[in-house]
Parts: structure tokens; sequence; C-alpha cells
């Protein structure tokens, strides 16, 4: 697979959910989503349960060195779910090899953001992860929900919303992800997201994942600039050419595929 085939197959998938009411655009999102992801391992075990009454998913692969790695789906705050995101989460249970907790957090408009914080502080609380990692809305998430926290684990944050958006300082339009996508997502959030501008270091350590053409890349590289300035450790890799929602083809994206395992290799690293 190419770009150009990925965003065609995509921006598909996006069409066809315009007037779908939310519960049908949720199911189609997470089958659309879930295409891309590779086959399941065969040696990897998946189980549901429920962690603080939020529900989870644990991948665990058949070899896992100690510490349990929390993982949080984007969707833009009102779509995505343990089905949607399985695939990036069997991933990073391999890559990683560790337990892999994928949270299922309450969704926007029916939930306020307030309880999609509260759900990932108690996951986070029980779990006493050893890294937190998400992509897009679920980075996000993770970054509020550190905010002002003194012991921060690892964070593996791949194409975060950071700070406030606005026209000035989101990047160019991209296929897939506009910028009038991201300030019409902004105010699922805006009541109960903690303020301030995203350029305080979230953790000690941090590795990020951008992709090239998307508009959360120029603000979310001026804040990777400010956490190195204030004193944070973060690597960060970026994958030439590649578009927001790329990570669920990262198996089938030559470019993608180099991105990501550079980054899990640092996520890695950082662990050992």
């Amino acid at each position: 697979m190419d770009i150009a085939d990925f965003e065609l197959r995509f921006q598909q998938g996006l069409n066809a959910m315009n007037g779908m009411p939310l519960a049908a655009a949720r199911r189609y999102y997470d089958e659309l989503c879930a295409s891309f992801a590779p086959p399941r391992p065969a040696d990897m075990d998946v189980c549901d349960a429920r962690i603080g009454n939020v529900p989870v998913r644990c991948y665990r692969p058949a070899y896992m060195r100690p510490g349990q790695i929390l993982y949080v789906h984007g969707g833009g705050f009102s779509l995505g779910s343990l089905d949607s995101h399985q695939g990036v989460a069997e991933g990073l249970a391999q890559a990683l090899e560790r337990e892999v907790v994928s949270l299922d957090y309450s969704l926007m408009p029916e939930a306020r953001y307030a309880s999609a914080m509260d759900d990932c502080r108690r996951v986070c609380e029980a779990l006493a992860p050893v890294a937190m990692v998400g992509d897009s809305a679920g980075a996000r998430l993770i970054l509020d929900v550190v905010d002002g926290v003194e012991q921060v684990p690892v964070l593996g944050l791949i194409y975060p919303l950071v700070g406030v958006p606005a026209w000035s300082t989101l990047g160019p339009d991209a296929p897939l992800l506009s910028r009038e996508d991201v300030l019409s997502a902004w105010p699922l959030i805006e009541q109960d997201a903690p303020s301030g501008d995203g350029l305080r270091p979230p953790a000690e350590r941090v590795e990020v994942l951008a992709v090239e053409r998307d508009p959360l890349t120029a603000p979310l590289e001026q804040a990777v600039t400010a956490w190195r300035q204030g004193g944070a450790s973060v690597g960060y890799h970026l994958a030439a050419n590649m578009l927001h929602g790329c990570l669920h083809a990262r198996e089938l994206l030559p470019d993608m595929a180099v991105a990501w395992q550079g980054f899990c290799d640092a996520l890695n690293r950082r662990l050992r």
C-alpha cells in the first residue's frame, strides 16, 4: 500500500460516516480502523476486564518483561474504542514485550471530558504503569491527566494536540485532518481541559511520534523544543509524507513502519 491508497480508502470511510447516527458512525469507524490491522499474533493472549469500573482490554505477548503499559486510543474525543485501536495495542505489546492495557474511556458528547480524564486517572492509579502511550485524542488525554503530577512515568505521545489550537498556530491543512476539524473538536474538551499553552514539560522522559502532513505537527514541534529547553529528555520521530491516521496502517506503509519502529525502540531503551 502507498500513501495515496491509504488516503483514498480512509477518506472514503470517513465520507461514508457523514449523516450516520453517532452510534452507527462509531461502529463504522471501529471497523474502518481495524481493517488496516495485521492478523493477531497466535501467541498473543487478549482478555477484557474492568479496572476501577472502567472497561479495559489486556494484551499479553508470549514473552513479557516486567511492568505494564497503559494505552489510550484516539478518535477525536467522540470516536474510537477498544476495537478500533486493537491493532495498535497489539503492536505495542509485541514491540515493547510488555502487557499493554488499553483503556475504553468515556466519549463525548454524552460524557464530559472530565469523565474521560477521571477514567484514565483511576486506571493509571490502579496499574502504576511504567509508561503511558496514546495517539491523537488519547495522547492529549494523557497530557491533561498528568498535568501537575509530580511523578510521571515514561510518556509515548503519537501526534497529540498540544496547547490551545488556533488558526495561527496550527500547521497547514492536510488530507484526513484539517485545521477546521481540529478546531471543531476543541469545544468538546475546552471546558474541562487544564489551561496552559502546553509548553511545560509533561514528564522527564518522553518519546514523540509525528507525521509530516498533519496540522498538529507544527505546534507539536514547538512544544518538543520547549520541553527540551525545560529540561526533559524528549525523543522525536517524524514519519515522512505520512498523514494523521496512518498509525493504523503502520505495517503497510514503509515510512510509517520505520518511524513506528524507531519510536518503539526508543521507548524500549527508556524502559530498560
